[in-house]
């Protein structure tokens, strides 16, 4: 009888063991049968075809199933009971726990299908660089340099401000190529501007206020995701109305800090006039205030040679802030600021010891790139080719949409064109739907500008840059036939 018992739970275990379809190839990867098997069972966990509670075979039923042998089964099933896959218990068995619950898929949430493009797409959009024009073999010549010819120290922690090898390489490029006045310990290595708001104007380490405090003075026109970082930060930002000479510094009241992009301002894209230049920084005197020099593209000048740096004015009022994002590669995630002394401790105390730092060979890598002499003649090289890019693109609206106008300076990696007054919208629209991807200028608005002081203007922003070189004509051709026609004129005209 007792025999009989044992026969038809075995049985039992056998039909147990056939079901869990475990398949284990002759070649079972790295670890043997035992891995290979340990690897089937978890995923049949995960998968739900082994629910919790359910009592898995004896070694030995299994083993005979699957042709291996009888340890080979035991050690995966203690593998698993460590794991917390499955438990065993004395005169229980082998179960799947009560835990192991199976990865449930989350709901998709249905999205609003975009417009379909028709036809080839066309990525006219601002703020990237043209990715396939990044210098690979002389960065990888940098990098291999600087692993080679870095010192064991680098491999361990390191100082928040930065490799004193990068920061010194900035301070001498910088003043060369900018006119900032500065010492390599001025200067804090980030990942990018809005790595550098967020030290300024987020919580310190210990929670309590940033660096800097709101209100903060913004142009009317320029980057949302920055308005929004800063919100998030609790900081309410001022438009200051801009006109043909920028930012109307002297509308400045009783703010303590001002953002500006004085040598091409984003998006409209005219410089910072010269006696403006001189008036913010005659403010941030009086007033005990700093400004805020976002420098995202001050090396792109094709008309004349770049304009200096604002903070070359008076670098104890100014906080000059660059990257690569533009020059080589948002990829990369290197910026830095160049800051007055009375900021360096409270902006490294807001970094941290171990956070939030740029990987140390990346920034080795660039402070070889800059001295060995690569950068300038990636900076060369580039130049020509947005100033080659901006040029057709004046020649194409020339030809084919002559009512169309290109604002701003000859500078950066984007264009301004001023549309018929109540195009804006359609043109973006149709843009979408011709597969150019492009943005209109209202995107970039201050929520709280005024009419009367800043006049809304029809215009879409075109990033000059970022279609590869074999593209960028056909990209040209495709916005030219999305442009508006010329604005009729009126009865009697």
């Amino acid at each position: 009888m007792e025999d009989s018992r044992v026969n038809s739970w075995m049985d039992s275990a056998r039909r147990i063991g056939a079901d869990l379809h475990l398949e284990l190839s002759e070649s079972s990867g790295p670890g043997g049968r035992r891995a290979a098997l340990t690897r089937a069972l978890r995923d049949a966990v995960r998968s739900g075809r082994l629910a919790p509670g359910t009592r898995l075979p004896p070694y030995r039923s299994l083993a005979a199933d699957l042709g291996v042998a009888r340890n080979t089964v035991a050690d995966a099933y203690a593998e698993l009971v460590a794991e917390g896959w499955l438990t065993a218990r004395q005169g229980s068995g082998t179960r799947v726990a009560e835990r192991a619950e199976p990865l449930r898929r989350a709901e998709r949430v249905p999205r609003k299908a975009p417009p379909r493009a028709r036809g080839r797409s066309h990525d006219l959009r601002q703020g990237t660089p043209d990715a396939s024009a990044f210098p690979r073999a002389a960065w990888l010549a940098s990098c291999r340099r600087a692993l080679q010819q870095a010192p064991n120290e680098v491999f361990g922690p390191g100082d928040p401000a930065g490799r004193i090898e990068l920061r010194e390489a900035l301070s001498e490029y910088l003043a060369r190529a900018r006119g900032v006045r500065t010492e390599p310990d001025r200067i804090v290595i980030c990942s990018g501007f809005a790595h550098a708001l967020r030290l300024l104007f987020g919580q310190d380490r210990s929670g309590g206020g940033g660096v800097l405090r709101g209100p903060l003075a913004v142009e009317a026109y320029g980057l949302g995701f920055h308005r929004e970082l800063l919100a998030a930060a609790g900081v309410r930002t001022v438009p200051l109305p801009l006109d043909e000479d920028g930012a109307r510094v002297d509308r400045l009241a009783r703010e303590r800090a001002v953002l500006l992009t004085p040598a091409h301002q984003f998006p409209t894209g005219g410089p910072l006039h010269p006696e403006r230049r001189a008036a913010v920084i005659d403010w941030a005197r009086a007033r005990g205030g700093v400004v805020l020099e976002d420098d995202y593209d001050g090396e792109f000048r094709y008309d004349r040679k770049p304009v200096g740096a604002v903070q070359g004015l008076d670098p104890e009022r100014v906080i000059f802030i660059g990257s690569v994002s533009k020059s080589l590669s948002p990829a990369l995630r290197l910026g830095w600021m160049v800051l007055p002394e009375r900021y360096v401790g409270d902006v490294l105390a807001a970094k941290g010891e171990r956070e939030a730092w740029v990987s140390v060979l990346d920034q080795l890598s660039l402070a070889d790139f800059i001295v060995s002499g690569a950068y300038d003649r990636h900076v060369r090289r580039m130049r020509q080719r947005y100033r080659s890019r901006r040029d057709r693109l004046v020649a194409a609206l020339a030809e084919h949409a002559p009512h169309v106008e290109v604002t701003g300076v000859a500078a950066g990696l984007h264009a301004v064109l001023r549309l018929p007054t109540g195009t804006e919208r359609s043109t973006v629209k149709a843009a979408t739907w011709q597969g150019v991807a492009l943005d209109g200028l209202a995107e970039f608005r201050h929520p709280d500008a005024t009419e009367e002081e800043t006049p809304a203007r029809d215009g879409i922003v075109v990033g000059c840059a970022t279609p590869s070189e074999h593209a960028y004509g056909a990209a040209l051709e495709a916005l030219c036939g999305v442009l508006p026609p010329a604005e009729e004129p009126t009865p009697g005209e």
